[in-house]
């Protein structure tokens, strides 16, 4: 057997890891990349938030398997010196609250500041980070939520994945497939966008896994298929900050490796009036770094590859002013 995944980014990643060190799959895996640059899009800029319960019913199950697969993973592998994982308490500004459920931000694209609608006072873990403007309002103490740093996770992922002879072909897309007599996949034809080379694959399992440009792919490969994926792309940008309030002096601790005594990274969701958008801020661990985002919008234009994404300078300084107005200086 051969298995042949499209994309290398956190979903593609993660499924050659897990397929690679199974006892059961025993197959051939070849990861196909596009873009020169690795982890160029999400899977190395987003925030790295992770929720074992803001799921609709329909996803509940596996949102929880992916909380825990995520917990297991850093226990197994010293995630947190390795990837920043990190438990994280989860807080809106009482301000900018709205009466949904948590599970609305996900389904209808909303804010995930919409989850504190069922949540509690702040207490005594609040950002020493955070400019106070209103009081907080918990969403978890994070036991349910955590955060990771997204491209250092997705870099242990495919070292791991590589130690394993997964084959990773990079910058090169698929251009075809082919069928055996009884109709299944047989092989997949890739090309390298670099030296124009053709290469084909033996191809008897195949996943889509591009994100955004997983329907392009789709199109590309099945041309005659009448079923159209539903998915499309939501772009955003971000902010990577200092603070000299983070990590707290008094709460850095002579054995950061033990994880009763870390300090707990933290999520405060809000909404910006004048920027007109629901801004997302966390605190990291253990590089002590601030991520700034959640100026997101579908409008965006897709680029042909993921490392030709533009940067629009304007949203830049609305996630500056943003980050003037909350954070502590």
């Amino acid at each position: 057997m051969s298995t042949v995944i499209i994309g290398a980014g956190i979903i593609g990643t993660s499924t050659a890891y897990y397929l690679s060190q199974s006892k059961t799959f025993k197959s051939e895996i070849h990861l196909v990349e596009a873009s020169p640059q690795l982890f160029a899009s999400a899977s190395g800029y987003a925030a790295g938030f992770l929720a074992r319960d803001w799921f609709s019913p329909s996803l509940a199950n596996l949102g929880e398997l992916s909380f825990d697969l995520h917990k297991q993973l850093a226990e197994e592998h010293n995630g947190y010196e390795l990837w920043g994982y990190s438990r994280s308490s989860s807080m809106s500004l009482a301000e900018s609250v709205g009466a949904a459920n948590g599970a609305d931000w996900l389904r209808e694209g909303a804010s995930r500041s919409t989850a504190a609608a069922r949540s509690g006072k702040g207490g005594g873990d609040d950002p020493t980070w955070l400019r106070r403007h209103s009081e907080l309002d918990v969403m978890s103490d994070g036991s349910t939520t955590a955060q990771v740093d997204p491209r250092l996770l997705c870099q242990f992922l495919m070292d791991q994945c590589l130690s394993r002879n997964v084959h990773l072909h990079q910058p090169a897309k698929p251009i075809s497939v082919a069928r055996s007599s009884s109709g299944s996949l047989s092989d997949i034809t890739i090309l390298n966008t670099t030296t124009q080379e053709e290469k084909t694959l033996p191809c008897t399992h195949l996943i889509l896994a591009a994100g955004a440009w997983s329907a392009q792919v789709h199109r590309t490969l099945f041309p005659s298929s009448k079923i159209s994926l539903p998915i499309s792309s939501l772009s955003g940008h971000s902010l990577v900050l200092r603070s000299p309030h983070w990590p707290p002096k008094s709460d850095v601790t002579d054995d950061p490796t033990n994880p009763i005594t870390r300090q707990d990274c933290h999520a405060v969701f809000t909404t910006d009036a004048e920027g007109g958008y629901s801004p997302e801020i966390f605190s990291r661990m253990p590089d002590g770094h601030i991520y700034l985002a959640g100026l997101n919008s579908s409008t965006y234009h897709l680029p042909k590859i993921a490392n030709e994404r533009i940067i629009d300078p304007s949203s830049i300084e609305v996630l500056k002013k943003t980050a003037h107005n909350l954070l502590r200086r």
